[in-house]
């Protein structure tokens, strides 16, 4: 990402009402050519430039370099060998940024994927590295809030991918749900609105509305009042397959997708679903802008280069404009008094209005990272066999 092109992410960000911005700091670029080196400064320009317009930071710690790898294992989506040398990583990263005012931290992106965990998804090796990496972030800030790594809705379908349910009871019972202090989560419900009421179960009514949900995990095992960050929440407007615009009888098999009018009502019932939920602490909207490749029809393209609220030339959709208004209508019914007494991430009590600590935000597609690519892997594998199941309809968890 040019700083160009950074900027004008940032830009989007205040644009809309954000607060915090959620941007990839990939270990394997910081550190790619050994323990001792460390090149900062790909990172450094992000925190710089999002200060400097009053937005905190929430960095994903992620991609393995290639000296900390286990053996055999080439892709920087393989977890760490060693727990502590990722943790090591963690502390420094902390002590470089907290005194520039960046406390929120995020371990990992949706590792129940093999795309993003390889060579499979791994809740005992990520468990091991989420309690080394939390008590190293812990120990060089006193201040730091460390969110699970955002797990994706996906998984339920094999192929060394986990539900997400089943991921974090595993990762639950080694112990790493007591040592952060949220877990993340992305409720890709589209094409439903994140307040819809179905049969089947969506990936935002996973949250606590099915049998099975990730807050009956937390209650069993033991941290029923842990807060869930949505880490991404967000639609395509485009790509292989067919839109829906929501109506009952728009939504079929080949859906993949959906117009620019139904991502502007998934953007502000996001806002509305989560604010109403005490237990949320934060919604960040995946992503600013389009990818380059997102032009004319979409057909051919990946859905994953048409997530933005804006287009790829630059142009907003009408969800930008829905999620600044939604956002303004938070604020504007939440107690002034009440959210300066909350702390970040923390849930509400009950109460007429919103819960004043949810915090709008906005992801920076790439800045930097090389999780980029390991989307690009993700889509190609999806589209594939069909239409990806971010919706919960094809691979929802039984």
């Amino acid at each position: 990402m040019s700083d160009a092109d950074l900027g004008a992410a940032l830009d989007t960000a205040v644009q809309v009402g954000a607060t915090l911005v959620r941007a990839d700091l990939s270990w394997d670029d910081i550190q790619h050519t050994g323990r001792d080196d460390y090149a900062w400064h790909l990172f450094d320009r992000v925190v710089t430039a999002a200060t400097a317009r009053g937005l905190s930071v929430l960095p994903v710690l992620t991609a393995t370099p290639p000296w900390a790898r286990s053996p055999g294992c080439a892709d920087p989506a393989c977890g760490p060998h060693d727990a502590a040398q990722f943790a090591a990583f963690a502390a420094a990263a902390a002590t470089r940024y907290a005194p520039r005012g960046v406390h929120d931290w995020e371990l990992w992106n949706e590792p129940n994927l093999t795309t993003f965990w390889a060579p499979a998804a791994d809740p005992v090796g990520y468990a091991a590295t989420v309690k080394a990496g939390a008590a190293a972030l812990h120990h060089a800030d006193p201040h730091a809030f460390v969110v699970m790594g955002g797990l994706s809705p996906d998984g339920g379908s094999g192929g060394g991918d986990l539900a997400p349910t089943v991921f974090l009871a595993k990762v639950a019972d080694q112990g790493a749900t007591k040592v952060v202090d949220a877990i993340g989560y992305h409720p890709y419900s589209y094409p439903y609105l994140p307040s819809a009421s179905t049969s089947f179960g969506t990936a935002w009514e996973q949250i606590d509305r099915t049998k099975e949900s990730l807050r009956s995990v937390l209650t069993r095992t033991g941290t029923p009042g842990l807060p869930i960050w949505l880490t991404e929440v967000g639609a395509p407007t485009g790509g292989p397959g067919a839109a829906s615009d929501g109506a009952p009888g728009d939504i079929g098999p080949d859906t993949t997708h959906v117009t620019e009018g139904r991502q502007a009502e998934i953007a502000a019932d996001a806002v509305r679903t989560a604010a109403a939920d005490p237990g949320i602490g934060a919604l960040i909207w995946y992503t600013d802008r389009d990818n380059a490749a997102a032009t004319g029809a979409g057909q051919g393209t990946s859905t994953e280069d048409w997530y933005g609220l804006r287009r790829a030339d630059g142009s907003a959709k009408p969800a930008l404009a829905a999620l600044r208004a939604a956002i303004a209508q938070l604020r504007a019914t939440s107690s002034p008094a009440a959210s300066r007494a909350a702390s970040p991430g923390a849930g509400a009590g009950p109460g007429s209005g919103p819960p004043p600590s949810l915090r709008p935000a906005s992801a920076l597609g790439t800045a930097p990272g090389s999780a980029a690519s390991a989307r690009a892997r993700r889509t190609a594998r999806r589209h594939g066999d069909g239409p990806p199941c971010r919706g919960g309809r094809r691979c929802r968890h039984p």
